[in-house]
């Protein structure tokens, strides 16, 4: 499989990208970022996009891939709504506006967990309206994975201060279904890529179990 994944210069992109990278399954890997990732593997390739809403239709360098992990994206603490709807909503329907063909291309999307039912949550309400715009798109398969906690990857060299606490949580996450491990997220992306999945929204426990597939 060839793979794009976006958000390499963040914690779950990197980690991700790094367990696709020592996937044997995966042949190739298009990092698109705004700098570089930090990382060097015969199979990785970087393109580098200081603005992902300048990318046109048709750009050869996005053509011919098997799937997309958009995992570019950023928390919602301190924006205002149209600030983060032009991150979170906007430029991921726009990046998947013009990658192609999509007919052969399965379309992962970060979403978060949270309470998809609520309408007073800005971030829900925004992601919700990505999640659902990109599962109507013609691609050969749509999917918005809502993880939690994350345990790292090996080799990982981005990792947030909130991280260590949550790790120190994990006792507590585990058993609340709340958790996964990094090469877990990764294994469940490839998993509905190559043999799609019952439903579009991916919980933890979704994740747990397609990542055995």
């Amino acid at each position: 499989m060839k793979i794009i994944i976006t958000g390499t210069t963040g914690y779950v992109g990197e980690g991700v990208m790094l367990a696709c990278l020592d996937n044997p399954e995966i042949e190739k890997v298009l990092s698109v970022s705004r700098r570089p990732c930090g990382h060097t593997h015969p199979k990785l390739e970087e393109y580098i996009v200081p603005d992902f809403m300048t990318l046109e239709a048709g750009d050869p360098k996005l053509q011919g891939y098997d799937a997309v992990f958009f995992i570019a994206g950023i928390s919602s603490v301190g924006l205002k709504e149209e600030q983060y709807v032009g991150i979170s909503h906007d430029i991921p329907l726009h990046f998947a506006d013009i990658v192609g063909p999509k007919e052969n291309i399965t379309f992962v999307y970060l979403s978060g967990a949270g309470n998809y039912n609520s309408k007073t949550q800005m971030w829900v309400r925004v992601k919700k309206s990505t999640e659902d715009a990109l599962v109507a798109m013609p691609f050969k398969g749509a999917y918005n994975f809502r993880p939690c906690i994350m345990w790292r990857y090996k080799g990982q060299k981005r990792i947030q201060t909130m991280q260590y606490f949550f790790w120190a949580m994990y006792p507590f996450f585990k058993l609340a279904g709340m958790w996964n491990r990094m090469s877990e997220v990764a294994d469940a992306m490839i998993a509905v890529s190559r043999n799609g999945y019952h439903k579009a929204a991916i919980e933890c426990r979704d994740i747990s179990k397609l990542a055995k597939q």
